[in-house]
């Protein structure tokens, strides 16, 4: 006997793809363009997994999921939305939806999440706490896919407890994630502590993280709580991970393990109750090979590694992220301000080195500055000197990739100035050109790797393991000729 799928959108194109491709894999499909007829299944005892959009034109689905999860609990919901915020996803995760998938979806993963919802026997417990619309508060900005990934992988941790590793360049909001896991997780009622370690004097960082005792060093006059103490029944962000000295490591690995620890100078075992999240700019694979950074306790931060794509990878979300700060300005006082659809064109052709903190400097120095009502594009080519930085317009072309190597690293120079920058240069510079590469001839090539490594003229086996290195999303479509 097939399994039943109810479909609820009112969007007829999307009811009748999904109603063909769910038929043709075996499932009988009911589908609807209405919330009450949904709800009249449901009620009915009908169907054994649902389908829904959010927005219809009776009524949200998200009003009535909790309801659908009270009667039968054990009905998958997947939901659809086109809205494709952080807040969806959150949302979706808290009404007890199964899936969360954004508009527009892969019609192969509807039925991979429809057919292991249907085995999967271990179903999502319900949400207690409703969350408001956030409008201008949310903490995650952005519609692009590579976005979507993050919400949903978010969605999916709330509820746990589990370590979590944020990796990407500096200034793509590793905290805002980290800040994120703690104020919509189980853990919402405690404190968030954070700690950065580049920012700590390295022969103080294990006093601050586990604290340390009168008398324990020169200058120890009191006993002083550590991070760990200040966190306890919440959330410790540990920023910066790669700058940890090995003997803080030390003693990190063996809280992660034991579920305890010392302070500096003491004798007592402490037990702790946080949940840790980590974060890095810098390749601690990497580190590993140099000696830098212990092996075991990567394996034990790294249980859910989540990257944060640089700006440069989700122009796309440009748009919406300078409105959101242009908001934040005005609310703190400035002017109502706008862009010109030209000046977001220029923003979406620049390289954004500092990533999502560089443009929210460059937003809010528009907002305080400049008196015009709508931000030209002159003024915003003039604030990024883009005259004499790389970028790829339709008037210039491409830049050379020997040029853009080379303002690479006298950026990187720059910005440690009158220092050099970490040891091992020469691997992130290859990273960063390898893996946009590798992601645009996988992309040229319908996702097939067969076909990539042949274009890239690597070994298969080779071109996975860089698939994997650089956590390369694979996206499989046609080619149009």
């Amino acid at each position: 006997m097939s399994h039943v799928v109810l479909l609820a959108d009112d969007d007829a194109a999307i009811r009748m793809v999904l109603n063909q491709a769910l038929t043709r894999a075996g499932y009988e499909v009911r589908p609807t363009g209405n919330i009450s007829t949904m709800w009249n299944w449901v009620s009915r005892g009908e169907g054994d997994v649902l389908i829904t959009d959010v927005a219809m034109p009776d009524g949200n689905a998200f009003e009535v999921m909790p309801k659908i999860k009270k009667l039968r609990p054990d009905l998958p919901m997947i939901v659809m939305s086109a809205q494709n915020t952080f807040m969806t996803a959150i949302r979706a995760s808290e009404v007890g939806a199964y899936e969360y998938l954004p508009k527009p979806f892969d019609i192969t993963e509807v039925l991979s999440v429809v057919s292991r919802a249907l085995a999967d026997a271990k179903k999502p417990a319900s949400a207690e706490r409703k969350v408001e619309e956030a409008g201008d508060t949310m903490p995650l900005v952005g519609r692009s896919a590579a976005m979507q990934d993050i919400y949903r992988a978010l969605a999916r941790l709330m509820q746990t407890d589990l370590t979590v590793m944020i990796t990407g360049e500096s200034g793509t909001g590793k905290e805002l994630v980290a800040r994120a896991l703690h104020d919509f997780g189980k853990r919402r009622n405690g404190p968030f502590v954070a700690i950065n370690m580049a920012a700590i004097p390295r022969d103080l960082i294990e006093a601050e993280l586990f604290g340390h005792e009168k008398g324990a060093f020169t200058g120890a006059n009191t006993r002083s709580s550590g991070r760990f103490e200040q966190a306890e029944g919440g959330t410790l962000f540990l920023d910066e991970i790669g700058d940890m000295p090995m003997d803080a490591q030390t003693r990190l690995l063996r809280v992660l393990q034991e579920g305890e620890y010392t302070m500096v100078g003491g004798r007592n075992a402490i037990k702790t109750n946080v949940r840790i999240v980590a974060a890095t700019h810098r390749d601690l694979s990497q580190m590993i090979r140099q000696g830098l950074f212990r092996e075991d306790l990567y394996y034990r931060l790294n249980v859910v590694p989540i990257r944060l794509p640089p700006l440069r990878e989700r122009i796309d979300d440009i748009s919406d992220l300078v409105q959101h700060f242009l908001r934040a300005a005005e609310r703190e006082g400035e002017a109502p301000k706008t862009l010109s659809s030209e000046a977001i064109r220029l923003m979406q052709n620049y390289s954004w080195p500092g990533n999502i903190r560089e443009l929210e400097n460059l937003v809010r120095r528009l907002s305080a500055l400049y008196a015009d009502e709508s931000i030209s594009a002159e003024i915003v080519q003039n604030e990024l000197n883009i005259a004499d930085r790389p970028t790829v317009t339709a008037a210039t072309g491409p830049v050379d990739v020997s040029t853009a190597v080379e303002s690479h690293v006298g950026q990187l120079l720059r910005e440690y100035e009158p220092n050099l920058p970490p040891a091992g240069l020469y691997q992130r510079v290859i990273d960063r050109v390898e893996a946009p590469l590798i992601a645009m001839a996988l992309n040229a090539c319908g996702g097939n790797q067969i076909k990539a490594a042949d274009l890239l003229g690597l070994n298969r086996n080779t071109l996975r393991k860089k698939i994997r290195t650089h956590s390369i999303e694979i996206v499989k479509h046609s080619r149009r000729n």
